[in-house]
């Protein structure tokens, strides 16, 4: 009989609807909130500043080089489950993306 270890996975849901819009956006291990290799989904991509374009939809893996990610370019997502909360500046740069929570993040 096949017998498998049962893996838990903490993941936190960070949209608001289930109705978003989604584009491929290149990240590699330079990408700002890179941590042990990983990109964290909930990231501000390119940098959480004027220059944000994305959320990244989920975690990837940047440690064997430039990998592509669903980035959310329009939706609704809520700031404080964020792993990083967006500055002013990522917020204004993110024109279709409404955030929630955000004074409380």
């Amino acid at each position: 009989m096949f017998y498998e270890k049962n893996v838990h996975v903490d993941e936190l849901n960070f949209l608001d609807s289930e109705k978003y819009v989604a584009f491929s956006t290149k990240v590699d291990a330079t990408t700002p909130g890179v941590v042990n290799g990983v990109l964290p989904a909930g990231s501000i991509v390119p940098s959480n500043d004027a220059k944000a374009h994305a959320v990244t939809l989920n975690e990837v893996d940047v440690s064997h080089g430039p990998e592509l990610v669903s980035g959310i370019v329009d939706g609704f997502i809520n700031a404080k489950r964020l792993p990083v909360a967006p500055t002013a500046e990522a917020v204004a740069a993110l024109k279709r993306i409404t955030f929630s929570n955000l004074e409380e993040a």
